[in-house]
This record gives structure tokens, C-alpha cells and sequence, in this order.
């Protein structure tokens, strides 16, 4: 599974439930949309969208749960696929990779990182660490995850930036400093983001807000008439 995701742009399609986009047959449209140009791989959240993506598709499926509303205070927080029984419910609805929070924040009612890890093992599925710094990839690389994701770079107190576009420098390092393959994801809108992370060792990488959230796509057009050239 591991080695069907080398060198593809994984799509993620994902809604939140107050998004027009979120309803079931949009997502399934949208799936449907990013196979079609070439998406090597889906990473959606929810059971609803897993099962879909299982039932459709011939591509990986990256799982992973979020809350119905995201919390005001979200860079503090664990809240994608926080607990075991997130786990469990990815498990069962057939991700082939389950993606979590792989920071070393603590988690919501006493969940241990370590015990999420151990059961997608068990149940002989890959672990996909969403991480924000280094050291916390190396601290998921030793408790036994087998992919690191830069997807939480810039959206933890751990990792704030200014920076707009990709964490180039977090991907070289992990690089480096692990034997995991690692995942670029977060802030890509332009080919020459994918083009830069395949050259410096990403396995493959994630877009998503680029390709499947219309209404962040036209806000950076809408923004952009205020600029001065």
C-alpha cells in the first residue's frame, strides 16, 4: 500500500457538514472528479466518505475523523482522529490508511497515542502521523508510525508561521533525519509545489484546499484585487 502511494498527488475531499459541498452526493462527484484527472489516492474524513471512496475507487484511501465543528481554539487542540474509537470506526469502514494528530499533545479523555498506533498495526493497516515539527515525527517514528505527514505544519502553537505556502525545510528534514517515508501536505496551490517536494524526497503528496474547497480558491482570487503591482 505503501509503495502505491510513491511518487502520486493524493487529493483530499472534504467538507464540513455546514459547507453546500458536504452533502453525499457532492463528495462522491468530487471523488469521482480528482480519479478522473489522475489522483493516485483519496484522504477523506468520516465513515460516510471512507465507505464511498472503498466502494468506488481503486486507490488508496486515507481515513481520518473530525468533529462536525472545528473548536475556536484548534491550534491547541487534538481533534483529528483523536481517540481509539475513531480508529476503530476508520477500521471497520475499510481505510486502507488511517490518518491522526501524530503531535505529542494530549489527547481527549485520556487517549495515549501509542495505543492508536498499536491498533492499526494490529489490524493490519498503515498509520499516517500528521505532525508539525521534526521533533514530533521523530517521536512518531519511534512509536512505530509508518508514514509522517507534514499536515499540521503552521496550524499547531508548536509550528505558527506566517509562511503561505508549503513547509519546504520540514519535509528536508524529516527526510533526513527518518527512514519513514514522508507526505508533503498543506498550503500547495501552485505544480511547482509538487514538482519542489518530489525533489526533495517527498513520497507523495496531499492537495487539498487547491483542488476541492471552491470557496477558499475564490477568496484568494477575491483578495487578490486589492494588491498593487
Amino acid at each position: 500500500m505503501i509503495n502505491r502511494l510513491k511518487n502520486k498527488v493524493i487529493v483530499s475531499v472534504q467538507a464540513m457538514p455546514s459547507e453546500p459541498l458536504y452533502l453525499e452526493k457532492c463528495m462522491v462527484a468530487m471523488m469521482k472528479s480528482v480519479v478522473k484527472g489522475g489522483a493516485g489516492g483519496l484522504r477523506v474524513a468520516g465513515v460516510r466518505d471512507v465507505r464511498n471512496a472503498k466502494r468506488l475507487f481503486n486507490v488508496p484511501v486515507i481515513g481520518l475523523t473530525k468533529p462536525d465543528v472545528i473548536p475556536a481554539n484548534w491550534q491547541e487542540i487534538v481533534y483529528i482522529t483523536p481517540e481509539l474509537k475513531d480508529v476503530i470506526s476508520l477500521v471497520e469502514a475499510g481505510a486502507d490508511i488511517i490518518a491522526f494528530d501524530g503531535t505529542q499533545r494530549p489527547r481527549p479523555n485520556g487517549a495515549k497515542l501509542e495505543e492508536l498506533i498499536k491498533y492499526i498495526k494490529i489490524n493490519k493497516r498503515i498509520s499516517m502521523a500528521d505532525i508539525s515539527t521534526v521533533e514530533e515525527g521523530i517521536a512518531a517514528a519511534e512509536m512505530g508510525a509508518n508514514i509522517l505527514s507534514t499536515t499540521l505544519s503552521g496550524y499547531t502553537m508548536e509550528s505558527k508561521s506566517d509562511n503561505e505556502g508549503p513547509d519546504f525545510d520540514l519535509l528536508k528534514e524529516l527526510v533526513e533525519k527518518t527512514n519513514l517515508p514522508v507526505v508533503l501536505e498543506g498550503r500547495i496551490w501552485e505544480p511547482e509545489d509538487v514538482a519542489k517536494a518530489f525533489s526533495l524526497g517527498a513520497h507523495c503528496v496531499v492537495i487539498g484546499s487547491a483542488i476541492t474547497r471552491p470557496q477558499l480558491i475564490t477568496r484568494r482570487f477575491v483578495q487578490a484585487k486589492n494588491r498593487i503591482y
